[in-house]
């Protein structure tokens, strides 16, 4: 993962337009990862800042390193913010959710991301 250039922390995702929402997206917000069209992780949302000016005016969003897996959800492709409500959100998943599942179940999870 890329690290920040002023002070190391992890820098995920540079963006041109600033969230409306900013202040809610620190308050326990995560950046969801979208697959072939299926949600599959996100990652807490540490830090928004806008860097720059003018044009040359952006968003950088710092997350978590450490990536938590969600019930796969469909959903599309998209740029920009999209903002999930709590009751939309995927829910987290354990590794004991899958209990003993067959290898080729597992391998292809794994192929895709999602375990």
């Amino acid at each position: 993962m890329a690290t920040h250039p002023r002070g190391g922390r992890p820098l995920d995702h540079a963006n041109p337009p600033d969230p409306k929402r900013a202040a809610e997206l620190l308050d326990g917000g995560s950046l969801y990862r979208v697959f072939r069209g299926v949600i599959l992780c996100r990652q807490p949302i540490l830090a928004v800042e806008t860097v720059g000016e003018g044009v040359t005016a952006r968003c950088e969003v710092t997350v978590d390193p450490n990536i938590v897996r969600v019930a796969p959800t469909p959903r599309r492709a998209f740029q920009g913010w999209r903002y999930l409500q709590t009751p939309d959100a995927p829910p987290d998943l354990s590794l004991e959710a899958f209990g003993d599942a067959p290898p080729e179940l597992v391998r292809q999870l794994r192929e895709i991301g999602a375990w």
